[in-house]
Parts: structure tokens; C-alpha cells; sequence
């Protein structure tokens, strides 16, 4: 039975030997000492031999505070080592604070200002149909096109009947019309999406104010696809103003268009009531 005991003793201590040897961090240590206890639990004699039982579990506690301490002493030492380093050097604690702080103090100097210029009130007009057509186009709103539309019929009149105008003429009004509209629409929402660039902006702002060492790249791409959103707005605008244009011209050369074939018409009435006479 001795050397029965002997031998598994001499197998656990090999193998708690081995553990313990290629154990890298504090907690697998502690775990390989905590098994070392239940075997030689296990593989000590019965309560007989209680002497014998404690001399292995005193000599486990030993090691435990001895070579397991030690190292784990030295693994927060390292750590402690790392974390100085990342703050003192990497990420340096006090230059983060300052930048945080010169953050919000951009902020509490500038936000409220450029709010304010954003808020101003533009409306200028003081009668009942021009009133209401200039507070849906500056309401920032897109779910009201059919006021847009009833707003502006109120304000510049609809299309002549076919009986009042010539065909050209109904028609070229109703183009000048639907682009005039087109164009407000846009102006719309475009208006609608700058509100949310600028929120987002101002979440951009705050997250600088509070964020954590090494997130500045996040948040340059965050404000870099909001800059890009707000280039995109420019350039529809930009292709509004350009159709309008376009149209302006369409329309001027309409009327000399028409004003060529009256003249024709005017000729030849003119031929006939000579040839006449």
C-alpha cells in the first residue's frame, strides 16, 4: 500500500511539476495548486496516516506562498509596469484631459453662437397667401408637399384654361410651375437633412468632449461620412440651381421662338394685303 502511495505520489508530483512549469498567468497557477490539493487529497493514506496528509498539504501551501506569490507578485508588477507606461507615454492621462477640456470649452464658446445664427428668423413677408407659402418653405419640413403645392397654386395662380392662354403658352407655364415646385421641394429637404448633419455634428462634439484613448479615429471617420453628407446636399443644390437655369434659358428661347413665327405671320399678312391691292 506504501509504495502503492509512493508511486502515485511520485506520478502527481511529475505532472503537477509539468502544469505548474508551463502555467502562464496567476489564475491557471492558483488552479494547478488548487488540483494539486485535492490529489494529494485523494492519494494520501486514510485518517491513519492524518500526519502524513497535513505534511502534504502544508507542503502545498508553502509553495503556494512562496513560488505562486512570488510570481504572481511579479505579474502585477508588470501590469502595473504596462499601465504606467500607456499613461505616462502612450496615452499620457493629463494631455487627454487637457485635450478633453479644451473640447468642451470650444463647445460651451461656439455651439450656442452658431445656433443662434442657424435660428435667425428670415421670414419677411406680411400678407396672407405670400406668409403662408414662406412658412412651409421654411418649416424643414417633408411630409407637407400637398401644403406646398395648394400655398404656391394660392400665391402665383394656376395654369390659364385652354380657352385663356395659346397651347405654348399653358404649357410653358406649367413647366416653369413644376420646376419652380421641384426646386422648393428639394430646398425642403435639404433643409430637413442639414438638421440632422448638425446633430450629428454635436454628437461628434460631445463624444470628443468624453472619449476614451485611441477612439480618435472613430470619430474622424464619423466626421469625415458627415462632411461627405454635407458635400452631397451642396451638390443637389448646386444641379437645382443649374436646372433652373437651364429652364430660364428654355423659356427665353421660347419666346423668341414664338416671337419668330409671329413676325412670319405678320409678313405674310402683310404680302397679302398688298398683293390685294
Amino acid at each position: 500500500m506504501v509504495s502503492l502511495t509512493s508511486a502515485l505520489f511520485g506520478l502527481f508530483f511529475i505532472l503537477f511539476s509539468y502544469f505548474f512549469l508551463t502555467a502562464r498567468t496567476g489564475r491557471r497557477i492558483v488552479a494547478v495548486a488548487l488540483v494539486g490539493i485535492l490529489a494529494v487529497t485523494l492519494v494520501t493514506p486514510p485518517p491513519a496516516h492524518a500526519q502524513g496528509l497535513l505534511g502534504a498539504i502544508t507542503s502545498v501551501v508553502n509553495i503556494i506562498k512562496g513560488v505562486i506569490q512570488t510570481a504572481l507578485k511579479t505579474i502585477n508588477s508588470v501590469r502595473s509596469a504596462v499601465s504606467n507606461f500607456y499613461q505616462q507615454a502612450t496615452w499620457p492621462v493629463s494631455l487627454i484631459n487637457q485635450a478633453r477640456g479644451l473640447v468642451t470649452q470650444m463647445v460651451g464658446q461656439y455651439r450656442g453662437r452658431m445656433q443662434n445664427l442657424f435660428n435667425i428668423k428670415l421670414s419677411s413677408a406680411t400678407l396672407g397667401n405670400p406668409t403662408a407659402l414662406e412658412g412651409v418653405i421654411r418649416n424643414h419640413q417633408t411630409n407637407d408637399f400637398s401644403t406646398l403645392l395648394t400655398s404656391y397654386g394660392k400665391m402665383y395662380g394656376s395654369v390659364p384654361a385652354a380657352t385663356a392662354a395659346s397651347p405654348e403658352d399653358r404649357a410653358m407655364i406649367d413647366m416653369d410651375d413644376a420646376l419652380a415646385l421641384d426646386n422648393l421641394k428639394i430646398l425642403k429637404a435639404t433643409d430637413a437633412a442639414d438638421d440632422l448633419t448638425l446633430q450629428a455634428a454635436e454628437g461628434i462634439e460631445d463624444a470628443a468632449g468624453q472619449s476614451a484613448p485611441g477612439s480618435a479615429p472613430f470619430l474622424t471617420a464619423s466626421a469625415v461620412a458627415a462632411s461627405i453628407q454635407s458635400q452631397a446636399l451642396t451638390q443637389k443644390m448646386i444641379a437645382a440651381e443649374l436646372r433652373q437655369e437651364a429652364a430660364r434659358l428654355a423659356h427665353d428661347n421660347a419666346l423668341r421662338k414664338r416671337g419668330t413665327v409671329f413676325s412670319g405671320n405678320v409678313n405674310t399678312q402683310i404680302l397679302n394685303l398688298l398683293q390685294r391691292h
